[in-house]
This record gives C-alpha cells, structure tokens and sequence, in this order.
C-alpha cells in the first residue's frame, strides 16, 4: 500500500484555507519522505488546524515523525500566516480508516469498504457505503448492495475507509512488507 504522490493532484473539496495550507507545506513535507493525506481547519470555539501525513515507503508513522513535521509546518506557517488569530496544530498518521483525498486513494484501495457522502443527492441519496472498484473517467466506481454505482470524483465531500478486519490484516502486510524491504 506504498505510494508516491507526484504532480498535481486532485483533491475532494477543501475549502481556501486548507488549499493555502497544501500549496504552503506539500513541497517540504515531501521533501522529508512524507505524503500529505489531508488539511482540515476545525473551527468549533477552538480553531484546529489539523493534518494528516503518511510515510512514502509505507513504514508506520511515529509520535517523532509527527513532531518533526509539525515544527517544520509551525515554521512555514509562522512565516506565511495563512490563518488569522491563534489555532492548534495537530499532526497525525491518517489511521487504518483513514480519508480518501485524491483520485490516487480511491484506486489505491480498490477492494476494500469505503463510505462516502456526497454535496449533492445522486440516484435519491448523499451517502453510499459500499466496495471500492477504483476511479474510471473522473468517476468513482464501486458496488453497494450488490449493485454498480458511479459517483462523479467532483461531487465527493468527504471520504473514507470503514475499519474491516480485512483492511486491517492488508494494512499489517504492508507494513511488514515495507519493514522486510528496509532492512
């Protein structure tokens, strides 16, 4: 389950600050063998600034790796000031159930359960939970309820694997593959 990110990618819906925040720190935390999963800005009486990275090879993230990423981030952002007033920053590993932000995830983790819930209603519903077949022409293909769904990439609002114990056991197995290969 190892992946590079290279290029432009497109993104489910974020809204401007998380873009600002992407094009800020995308480049640098590449730069230290992460791939950037998702920007979130939380504002519920506390504004949070949350991000979520992943190792490039596929190793685990450690409470380290977050650390260093998140006083490089601090830094660029102290600089920039993309964000008005004071907020937390929170860096993270995106989980086992982890978001689906880009193209790129959805057929990464082709085979596996996903729920998605959508801007707009399609086929009378929001939200569909169902197989994961992969993206074709911009649309996200998968199966719910024995039937085949397309929903279009553009209409995805949020994203995200549903903890199995298969997606469990393929997790576990990549991380072991990724640790044999390493050393």
């Amino acid at each position: 389950m190892k992946t590079q990110r290279k290029g432009h990618v497109k993104l489910v819906k974020v809204g401007y600050r998380e873009r600002k925040v992407v094009e800020l720190v995308s480049h640098q935390i590449e730069e230290m063998g992460f791939n950037l999963v998702r920007v979130f800005f939380v504002d519920d009486g506390q504004k949070k600034l949350q991000i979520m990275i992943e190792r490039a090879n596929g190793f685990l993230i450690t409470v380290d790796d977050c650390a260093d990423v998140s006083k490089m981030i601090s830094a660029l952002l102290d600089v920039e000031n993309p964000i008005a007033g004071a907020y937390v920053l929170e860096v993270s590993s995106p989980g086992i159930d982890r978001p689906l932000m880009c193209e790129e995830d959805f057929d990464r983790y082709s085979g596996f359960l996903v729920n998605i819930e959508l801007d707009t209603e399609i086929f009378g519903q929001r939200r569909y939970i169902g197989k994961l077949v992969g993206v074709e022409c911009g649309d996200i293909k998968m199966v719910c309820n024995d039937e085949d769904v397309r929903l279009p990439f553009s209409s995805v609002w949020s994203a995200s694997l549903v903890l199995t114990d298969e997606l469990i056991e393929a997790t576990q197995s990549a991380w072991k593959a990724a640790a044999e290969n390493e050393g």
